[in-house]
């Protein structure tokens, strides 16, 4: 065994599998399985058809060594939103990595909301985070993912540490997005104005289906943020909107606003903010 393996040997197992499907009055939880400490609640249904689901690590945090995996498939006509009811959080380690890989399969017709809140990286941690979405046909999905660097409400930096980040969209095998990103703490790219511009929280919320009423929707949604950035591009009918800020909770203001303007447009349903969210 390297000493590599050796070094993710020692932490928890996580593995999540869901499965949804539409029984031809709304989206069911049509398969659940799960070892180790990752699950979720039941799933809830405020607005009729969708099916909301919170993702739980009952643990709270991520240490060196853990490894979750999350599977999730949404198959035709089904309309699953997933989300957590709480900041994911990667706690210091000697070196040690944790792993965390999450894949979606969206079959033709079906929709997939991916709402998590963000994910915490403490200074220290080293953390590799891969999420691949395969997407079918005519399949739609809007998500995000936000980092936060350090924690600077507590006066903590993101000096030490590393994180190795994935992201891929592919739609019949063809990618749309596939996005590396390396993050080391003493890196001199967080400060620089090139970079990250000093920012502690960075993200970036993706739509598939869009087109330039859906690109200009966003821009007219005129979303600040104090002491941060919020950018909206459209890449064929990829829409990708940025943000770098100092906090989380602009970011993640930010991104749901976003989501709220799209989601009428490509899904045809108004927001239905989960309740979760403000507990």
């Amino acid at each position: 065994m390297s000493v590599a393996a050796e070094k993710l040997a020692s932490g928890w197992r996580a593995h999540l599998s869901l499965g949804f499907a539409h029984d031809g009055r709304r989206t069911i939880l049509s398969q659940r399985k799960h070892t180790g400490p990752l699950v979720i609640q039941k799933p809830f249904y405020p607005e009729g058809e969708p099916c909301h689901i919170y993702l739980l690590h009952p643990p709270g945090g991520v240490v060196g060594g853990d490894q979750l995996k999350l599977d999730v498939e949404v198959k035709s006509k089904a309309h699953a939103l997933l989300t957590t009811p709480a900041a994911g959080k990667f706690y210091r380690s000697n070196e040690t990595t944790a792993v965390l890989e999450q894949s979606f399969t969206v079959k033709a017709g079906a929709v997939l909301e991916w709402l998590p809140q963000e994910t915490i990286l403490f200074a220290g941690s080293h953390v590799r985070m891969q999420t691949q979405i395969q997407l079918e046909a005519d399949a739609n999905f809007i998500g995000w993912e936000l980092l936060c660097l350090g924690r600077p409400a507590s006066g903590e930096k993101y000096a030490l540490g590393d994180c190795q980040q994935r992201f891929s969209i592919w739609r019949d095998k063809i990618p749309l997005v596939i996005e590396t990103t390396r993050l080391h703490g003493a890196a001199k790219v967080l400060n620089r104005n090139w970079g990250l511009q000093g920012a502690n929280v960075m993200g970036t919320c993706i739509a598939v289906n869009a087109d330039k009423t859906t690109l200009h929707a966003v821009r007219d949604a005129d979303i600040q943020i104090d002491k941060g950035l919020f950018t909206a591009t459209l890449i064929n009918d990829v829409l990708i909107c940025r943000v770098l800020a100092m906090q989380a909770e602009p970011a993640r203001n930010a991104f749901i606003q976003a989501w709220s303007t799209i989601r009428p447009l490509l899904l045809k349903r108004q927001a239905s903010v989960p309740r979760i969210w403000f507990t």
